[in-house]
């Protein structure tokens, strides 16, 4: 009951904290009225040492008992100072952020500005649980930094809230603030550990007679690899070599190679998650085998295609399908 009670509190206090309803528009400036201070537990210890001092000083009357009282409290005042000024007028813009798979973690790059003629020392970034990242900045100077956070979904992650605090330079004092940038990361389905062989079709199978090119040019051999059809296994190659390694043709005509992925040719028993795991998983093993794919999905149509262009389109697709579609 008291933790939900001071989670709430908490929540209260970050939405009036931040103050501009997230995501925030690039730059965000960490102004004087975005950074909060309060005191660590060994500033709390602190204090109450020096109350326990001034209270002897007071009892016994001594002069230097409170010179000594005084002289630590400036102390503890010009720390509160320092500790502050560590980390007010930051300026935070957000960086890139590369797609990634569920299950994996998204890295959201951040970029921090230090726009004065001194460092800034022990700053301290992290998304809630997330262990912090220590950076120092050096006058003038930009330091880019990434935040990991899990991607369990596929689609669009926007970046959560994240802290950025100081306790420099004695670790009396907490200065700390909240931002939320205008950054999200693009989540891919996890590949399907196990997978249907790609689904050649008869089309590509017999290529393209009519130019008479296709299955009939043949280029060369290369390395087997799991993703070739089995009709381009070269079976006489393998017999002469005995105990070479297993060899597939390649052929000049680029409808030889070529293949659609479709939604349709999977069973109707496996639901949509499924189908887009055995899909990315299909994608990885045509872009690998070096073949000419195309996607078929619900209300999309990828063109057949091949390189890391054709691969980010095609898991593109599959992040963003949505369960309406089909």
């Amino acid at each position: 009951m008291l933790g939900k009670l001071r989670h709430r509190l908490h929540e209260t206090f970050v939405r009036w904290a931040l103050r501009v309803r997230p995501p925030e528009p690039a730059p965000i400036i960490l102004t004087q009225r975005r950074v909060y201070v309060l005191p660590t537990r060994a500033g709390l210890a602190y204090g109450a040492a020096l109350g326990v001092m001034l209270l002897g000083a007071m009892n016994y009357n001594l002069s230097l008992g409170y010179a000594l009282v005084f002289l630590l409290a400036g102390l503890g005042i010009v720390a509160i100072l320092h500790t502050f000024r560590n980390l007010v007028l930051l300026s935070i813009r957000p960086g890139r952020c590369e797609p990634v798979f569920a299950g994996g973690r998204a890295q959201f790059g951040l970029l921090l500005e230090n726009r004065r003629s001194d460092a800034r020392t022990s700053l301290r970034l992290f998304i809630d649980e997330e262990d912090p990242i220590e950076v120092d900045i050096g006058p003038h100077t930009s330091r880019a930094t990434p935040l990991g956070v899990p991607a369990e979904k596929r689609g669009w992650l926007p970046m959560p809230r994240f802290t950025i605090e100081t306790t420099w330079p004695l670790g009396l004092i907490r200065a700390w603030s909240y931002a939320v940038p205008d950054l999200s990361c693009l989540v891919y389905p996890t590949p399907a550990a196990k997978a249907p062989p790609l689904p050649w079709s008869s089309d590509s199978a017999r290529g393209s007679a009519k130019d008479g090119r296709g299955a009939d040019d043949f280029s060369g051999l290369r390395k087997h690899q799991v993703a070739d059809a089995p009709r381009h296994v070269a079976w006489k190659a393998v017999a002469r070599q005995q105990d070479g390694p297993l060899l597939t043709k390649l052929f000049s005509g680029a409808a030889a190679q070529q293949l659609w992925l479709d939604w349709a040719a999977l069973p109707d028993t496996i639901d949509t998650e499924q189908r887009l795991s055995i899909l990315a998983r299909w994608i990885l093993d045509a872009d690998a085998a070096g073949l000419a794919w195309g996607l078929r999905l619900p209300a999309v149509r990828l063109a057949p295609d091949n390189g890391p262009a054709q691969r980010s389109a095609g898991l593109q697709a599959l992040a963003l399908f949505s369960h309406g579609a089909h």
